[in-house]
């Protein structure tokens, strides 16, 4: 693909635009295009069958409006609520929440209706899929995340959606670079969606290979006897099932009450989201006083070598090793596990606590409302397969060294597959900004 910068250019008057080609406008968006929002539509007005209702999370992060699991209304609500329909081809926009300016394309040939906390844009001078790429580029992100307001829940209006300024180029010139864009925006998100298949595919043979050492052992040879337990099936001849209660020093789970927390502060604040099969992942991470975690640490005193357990919601099953020098609070999400040293090993116990088989028969296993709970007493009523302490240390060292391979690959995929995403924001950025000609690359 090649690219060049335009003939000539013109200063567009704004600092951040800098220069523009010559021949292109510098206006608002609300000169070219309108928006409109939807309704407050209550529970009470859902429907088993109907027209699907577009809320924030039907949005998808690349840009799909997911209706499978759309809320439905009653069909005559077209004729009621006009102004909140919605047809095919039509651009949406979240205008609230941790989602604030995530934008999607209807693409259904059913129409639809919108919630009011999401706008649809109305193109009247642009090309629609030029449009859509003005909202897709990074200066048009930042517009949003500098416009947002409301303290900890973010806010934008469909007045300040469309004051923005933006670069126009003459209606063909708008058409022929929203086509150079759909067809290498195209190929980069090829490119992306094999990376991810590869990461599917590796996460299958982490899982895989822990499935095999936990209840199997290293050796191939090894003479098996039928375990008694559903999910196990045989296992080596001398190895015991052990309840875990008689296994550990102590069970414990954090805090049963929510401090205050801050991105800043004294003490590091884990919560379920920071739990991770490989680690305690700090990249969002919240903060307590040194009062609040005092208190809550005299109830949890975590220490390195732990095992961290989700114990609540929708990532409940997931185990990992504390490797922290430091003290740090914990919320009653997450349990602690303290093996006894001549009985259980720590990392051995993680394995085993993630591997798929037990995972899936101890959440199986579970009975209540909506949400996920291990209770302090549910997870001390686990049984264990236990081999002797040695084999226990070689089984962990052997899937320490093997997935350590995997996961390091994993990085390399997830790096390559932001800098793709980063280079596709650039690249939307440079066309609709005019920093690139692309009308001889169509």
């Amino acid at each position: 693909m090649k690219t060049k910068a335009y003939p000539k250019y013109k200063s567009s008057g704004v600092e951040w635009l800098g220069d523009v080609p010559e021949h292109w406008e510098v206006k608002k968006l609300k000169h070219v295009s309108d928006t409109s929002t939807g309704f407050a539509f209550s529970s009470d007005d859902y429907t088993d069958d109907g027209i699907p209702l577009i809320r924030i999370g039907d949005i998808c992060p690349d840009g799909n409006i997911d209706i499978e699991n759309a809320k439905k209304l009653p069909i005559e609500y077209l004729r009621i609520y006009r102004e909140a329909i919605i047809k095919k081809g039509d651009i949406l926009m979240a205008m609230t929440g941790a989602t604030i300016g995530k934008a999607g394309q209807y693409q259904f040939d059913e129409p639809g209706l919108l919630n009011q906390r999401v706008c649809k844009f109305v193109p009247l001078f642009i090309a629609d899929k030029y449009l859509w790429f003005i909202l897709k580029s990074e200066p048009y992100l930042e517009h949003i995340i500098l416009t947002g307001f409301g303290g900890a829940q973010p806010n934008i209006s469909d007045v300040q959606l469309l004051d923005f300024v933006t670069a126009l180029p003459p209606l063909a010139e708008q058409q022929a670079i929203a086509a150079f864009l759909d067809r290498e925006t195209g190929h980069i998100d090829a490119l992306i969606s094999k990376k991810k298949k590869l990461l599917s595919l590796l996460a299958e043979q982490r899982t895989a290979l822990i499935s095999r050492a936990v209840p199997k052992g290293l050796n191939p040879s090894v003479k098996l006897k039928p375990s008694g337990v559903e999910w196990l099936g045989d296992v080596p001849e001398h190895w015991e099932m052990k309840k875990i209660l008689f296994l550990l020093h102590r069970l414990q789970d954090g805090t049963h009450f929510s401090p205050e927390s801050d991105y800043s502060g004294e003490y590091l604040y884990i919560t379920a989201k920071n739990i991770k099969e490989n680690g305690i992942d700090l990249s969002d991470i919240t903060f307590v006083t040194k009062e609040a975690h005092e208190e809550i640490y005299k109830r949890c005193p975590v220490k390195k070598g732990d095992v961290l357990y989700i114990k609540d919601g929708a990532t409940a099953g997931i185990a990992t090793v504390n490797n922290l020098e430091k003290e740090f609070s914990m919320l009653s999400s997450v349990a602690m596990l303290r093996p006894k040293p001549l009985a259980l090993d720590s990392k051995f116990l993680t394995y085993h606590l993630n591997n798929q088989a037990f995972k899936k028969f101890v959440l199986n296993s579970l009975v209540g409302g909506a949400m996920t709970r291990f209770t302090i007493e549910i997870i001390s009523k686990f049984r264990l397969i236990t081999p002797p302490l040695p084999e226990q240390q070689a089984i962990a060292v052997f899937l320490d060294h093997e997935t350590a391979k995997i996961d390091k690959l994993s990085t390399k995929v997830h790096t390559a597959i932001e800098r793709l995403k980063e280079y596709r924001t650039a690249l939307i950025s440079a066309a609709v900004t005019g920093k690139i000609d692309v009308r001889e690359a169509v």
